[in-house]
């Protein structure tokens, strides 16, 4: 029997728990390389903040909220899900390991021992949540994919580590088992997203992914089909809109209504004479207002947004070899102008990043909004994790299964870009 043969028919459903929205997404598994959504649901999020959970009840509240809808529209039942992290503790870093080759040919075994060579760091209330294998070497042969069953005495590996908060994926885990689900694994999202919007060829041409969410912008750099980079800013939507509420003097629901209905990321791009009603406060009249000056707003905030990540991209040193520009997702990207200012200000080519190659409610969940819980489905298909986190109330016991299972997950299965 086939590898598809055994995943075909499988059920997987990925839970993006972001500052604005919660969004549940299942598919079946038709293939490895396709997949049908059978079901979505999606909640108002509570008790988050930048990513980080900040009242667990209220996460439970909205995290129940959007499972039960998902459940509605599928028929299924669910009760496990690859759920994703994010935050502003999120940190990535490039190691290398080497070792000795102990036969005449590289073995499953020097693979493992090489990846723990490069894994081998020391930071406090960090924990590894993806290894990430760039390439390996061989004897100074460099570009080495697969090297089992290669001759040679000396093994390299090159990968990419992502460490996050260990308090942080423990609160994650907690909210998921008060709403009654398992964690089959904890995904970073802007790697989720990048499964989910990215071409093979974009990613083998080397790109940037960012994934503008209501509490963070999310950044991962490809460079010969590996992730090369990644970074979390603790800023996003969410400064939009208060800026919106600030500079209009207006309250924030009707500064978010506003941002959704006539929000325009370049002030160039706004007619003369365009103006639009904002609803007066406490029993005052709604007032009229200039759309150019709603554009001036948030054409302000993109722009710094845009001028961090500039300056990370270049801090990071790989801008030379994004041949394939910039792929912008998450919520913040359907903002008309956005995409344009991105442009001015990176110097690079920008798309729009929308799922691609899904099957079955595609109408639903193409929308760069369900990017990262569209990429935690892909992620649980390709990667069928074994290990799930036991349920258990007591958050000292499930902090203690945060730290075990992923080393073990991490030790049994490596993902490969």
């Amino acid at each position: 029997m086939s590898e598809s043969d055994l995943h075909k028919g499988r059920i997987v459903t990925g839970l993006d728990i972001g500052t604005t929205k919660i969004c549940v997404v299942a598919a079946e598994v038709v293939s490895n390389t396709r997949l049908r959504i059978i079901g979505f649901g999606q909640a108002p999020s509570e008790g988050l903040n930048r990513g980080v959970v900040t009242n667990i009840n209220a996460a439970v509240e909205s995290i129940t909220q959007a499972v039960e809808e998902c459940q509605l529209k599928s028929g299924i039942e669910i009760d496990r899900v690859y759920a994703g992290i994010a935050g502003h503790h999120i940190q990535g870093m490039n190691r290398d390991g080497v070792v000795a080759v102990r036969g005449d040919t590289i073995t499953e075994s020097d693979i493992q021992r090489v990846i723990e060579a490069a894994r081998a760091c020391n930071f406090p209330d960090k924990e590894i949540l993806h290894t990430l294998c760039q390439e390996y070497i061989v004897d100074g042969q460099d570009g080495v994919k697969s090297p089992i069953g290669m001759a040679g005495k000396r093994l390299e590996a090159k990968v990419h580590i992502i460490l996050g908060s260990v308090t942080s994926a423990a609160n994650i885990i907690q909210c998921c088992h008060n709403a009654g689900l398992h964690v089959q694994n904890i995904v970073l999202e802007p790697l989720a997203s990048s499964l989910a919007v990215l071409e093979e060829e974009e990613k083998e041409l080397g790109v940037i992914l960012i994934d503008i969410g209501g509490g963070t912008s999310d950044m991962v750099i490809y460079k010969n089909g590996s992730i090369v980079h990644t970074s979390v800013l603790p800023i996003g939507g969410h400064q939009v809109t208060n800026d919106i509420a600030i500079g209009l003097r207006t309250t924030k629901q009707e500064a978010l209504r506003v941002k959704h209905e006539f929000g325009i990321g370049m002030e160039n791009r706004v007619t003369p004479g365009e103006t639009f009603s904002i609803k007066g406060i406490a029993g005052r009249s709604d007032r009229i207002i200039d759309k150019k000056l709603l554009a001036q707003v948030v054409e302000a905030r993109f722009r710094e947004i845009y001028e961090l990540i500039l300056e990370d991209i270049d801090q990071s040193g790989f801008a030379p070899s994004c041949g394939a520009g910039v792929v912008l997702t998450g919520g913040s990207s359907l903002m008309r102008g956005v995409d344009e200012l991105a442009e001015e200000v990176l110097q690079m080519p920008v798309r729009i990043g929308r799922p691609i190659h899904i099957e079955g409610l595609d109408e639903l969940v193409s929308s760069p909004i369900y990017a990262t819980s569209v990429g935690l489905v892909k992620y649980g298909a390709e990667n069928d994790m074994s290990t799930t986190f036991s349920k258990d109330g007591n958050p000292e016991h499930i902090f203690s299964d945060v730290l075990t299972n992923m080393k073990k997950s991490i030790k049994s299965f490596f993902d490969f870009f």
